[in-house]
């Protein structure tokens, strides 16, 4: 474990599979797809008729203060956020209490880093219909408060009385994994000690849904939604929406050591760049997710051949999963890290998306095991990485990678190593 590496010590997520880190990985170890037709809006009328929805209504799970307050983007990431503090040890939950101080820390040196998309979009939809229908003296006031992208992060710092730097990152679908990055690079700069970083998104809506269809991203099959995610596969045609947060407390190794927190794993390495190309298609090599990932792995100070495990950002788009597919084989060679694709279970969480995976990632690293991919049947020949199918695949994994791609050529990589195997006993 290099100094520079930073200790996980608490995790949190709000998925389509349920409330809670278990629900999320219970599912997907039980192969299990949570696509299905909307019930969010009518969607009648659209070409894309179903995804992924948060199952429970939450309503229970916040003070009515702050369900009044804030859009449910911001409502995920409170309650993931209050799991992951949980876990660490630095909180005792009480979901009524509007307020809820951090415990046995400094709140001044921790920061607060969580990335959205599409922030507060059904906020903005809904008053902007009440605009029009009632005029302006209907729009209702929290509208101000309820839409920006920061207010995820504002709202968990408030919630918790956290004064280190708070902010969101955005980069589209990569913005997740930027916000683990940047709270990375904060602890390493000295700002802060502690940093509570991850990523939300409530996009399931009837303007974004019918947006990114008409750009030709999304899946239609609307006669079979659990099977429609199909990563790698020849006849994906494209991505499955979904919606949730997940969030992971980092520590400085001292820090953590200091008040005894053990880590779940560690947060080794972060990489981003740019293909500079085209607004929503990748570099068909790969080039710039080639050097996310290097620059992850230099980061971390490993080599190719150390990772054992990559969750895949894998969309199921033609184009997409190709890049990504070309990417890997270029960095890796002839290893073969065992992959996963796990929007294939619980859909496309655009902003949150690097976030919820990180989770899937530390807890394989932390089980020693790598949950399958769902419904990819005929693997794409250009796209023949060692994924994971039918069954969850047992080992010990030592490091992983975890990536992330978006609109805007945008390219984050994270390295994550384990808490229980020392990567330096391998033979190198």
């Amino acid at each position: 474990m290099s100094p520079a590496h930073v200790a996980i010590t608490g995790l949190g997520a709000v998925s389509p599979h349920g409330v809670g880190t278990d629900a999320l990985w219970n599912g997907l170890l039980a192969g299990r797809s949570c696509a299905a037709p909307i019930t969010r809006f009518d969607a009648s009328g659209h070409r894309v008729r179903f995804a992924c929805e948060v199952p429970d209504e939450l309503s229970d799970r916040l003070p009515r203060r702050l369900q009044r307050q804030t859009d449910p983007f911001a409502r995920y990431a409170l309650i993931a956020a209050e799991e992951a503090l949980v876990d660490a040890g630095l909180l005792t939950p009480d979901p009524r209490a509007v307020r809820q101080p951090v415990e046995g820390v400094d709140a001044d040196r921790v920061a607060v880093v969580i990335a959205s998309g599409a922030g507060g979009i059904d906020e903005i939809t809904t008053q902007h219909q009440r605009l029009l229908a009632d005029g302006p003296d209907r729009v209702r006031p929290y509208l101000s408060i309820a839409m920006p992208l920061n207010m995820a992060a504002g709202q968990v710092a408030m919630r918790h009385g956290l004064r280190g730097p708070a902010s969101a990152v955005v980069s589209a679908c990569a913005s997740a994994a930027d916000a683990i990055g940047t709270g990375l690079d904060l602890l390493r700069a000295g700002r802060a000690d502690v940093a509570v970083v991850g990523g939300t998104e409530a996009a399931i809506n009837p303007l974004l849904l019918a947006g990114f269809d008409a750009a030709g991203a999304m899946s239609r099959r609307n006669d079979d939604p659990a099977a429609a995610s199909r990563p790698f596969d020849v006849d994906r045609d494209g991505f499955v929406a979904g919606e949730g947060a997940a969030v992971l407390v980092l520590e400085t190794a001292e820090h953590a050591a200091a008040r005894g927190a053990a880590p779940i794993a560690w947060l080794a390495g972060y990489g981003a760049s740019n293909d500079a190309l085209d607004p929503s298609s990748p570099a068909p090599d790969g080039e710039g997710a080639v050097r996310a990932m290097r620059l992850a792995l230099t980061d971390a100070g490993l080599e190719p051949k150390d990772i054992d495990h990559v969750n895949a950002h894998a969309t199921s788009t033609p184009v997409g999963d190709l890049a990504e597919a070309t990417a890997m084989a270029t960095v890796f060679g002839d290893h073969r890290p065992a992959v996963t694709a796990p929007k294939s279970s619980f859909g496309h969480l655009m902003g949150a998306a690097g976030a919820i995976e990180a989770v899937v990632t530390v807890q394989a690293l932390h089980h020693g095991v790598v949950p399958a991919t769902l419904n990819t049947v005929h693997q794409d020949p250009a796209c023949m990485v060692d994924l994971v199918l039918g069954h969850p695949r047992e080992g010990v994994l030592r490091a992983a990678m975890s990536s992330s791609f978006g609109f805007g050529g945008h390219n984050a990589v994270l390295v994550v190593t384990s808490a229980a195997h020392d990567l330096h006993d391998r033979d190198r």
